[in-house]
């Protein structure tokens, strides 16, 4: 019985070293890449990456249409799911060109709301969403390689002096580089 009782503690300091060292890992994971933040305009139909302040890339997007709109306020992306199902009023769409999420779905803490690709590429600089965040297809796959699980996401209703900065100095970048 003793034999039994050791085994088990054994197994259950061993598995408590596993664990420390798989959260070690995990948190030095989190140290090497800084934190990203998202912020999305839904006036100005655009979403920005930034990582210590800085912009690092802008993206193009569709949001919510009058009558669905997009929420707004801060929220974490809870989910990053490759190639997702659709599973809409007892339909079922599979992964594929016919699905409206496209090739990536980055799930919000806001139930239902996501950030993802189209099947409806037209819809992009619109307000065309039931409420979610579109981007084309090869903007959502590169923005899901850039965020992680836990990264703060803003959907902003109004232009703000901090929207200002963020969006107007990427203009003025972009029309700075198209002038030379």
């Amino acid at each position: 019985m003793h034999t039994a009782e050791n085994q088990v503690n054994k197994l259950a300091a061993l598995i408590g070293v596993a664990l420390w060292a798989t959260a070690e890992a995990l948190a030095q994971e989190n140290l090497a890449r800084p934190a990203r933040r998202i912020v999305v305009s839904i006036p100005d139909r655009k979403l920005a990456v930034l990582e210590a302040g800085h912009v690092v890339k802008v993206f193009e997007t569709a949001v919510g249409a009058p009558y669905t709109p997009s929420p707004t306020g801060e929220f974490t992306i809870v989910q990053r799911i490759p190639d997702p199902t659709w599973y809409t009023k007892g339909k079922i769409v599979p992964p594929g060109k016919s699905n409206p999420l496209g090739p990536r779905w980055l799930g919000l803490s806001k139930k239902g709301y996501g950030i993802h690709g189209t099947s409806n590429p037209a819809s992009i600089g619109r307000n065309a969403s039931h409420g979610c965040i579109r981007l084309r297809n090869r903007d959502i796959e590169e923005l899901f390689e850039m965020v992680s699980v836990g990264d703060e996401v803003e959907l902003h209703g109004e232009r703000t002096p901090e929207l200002d900065r963020i969006f107007d100095q990427t203009m003025t970048a972009q029309v700075a580089v198209a002038g030379q």
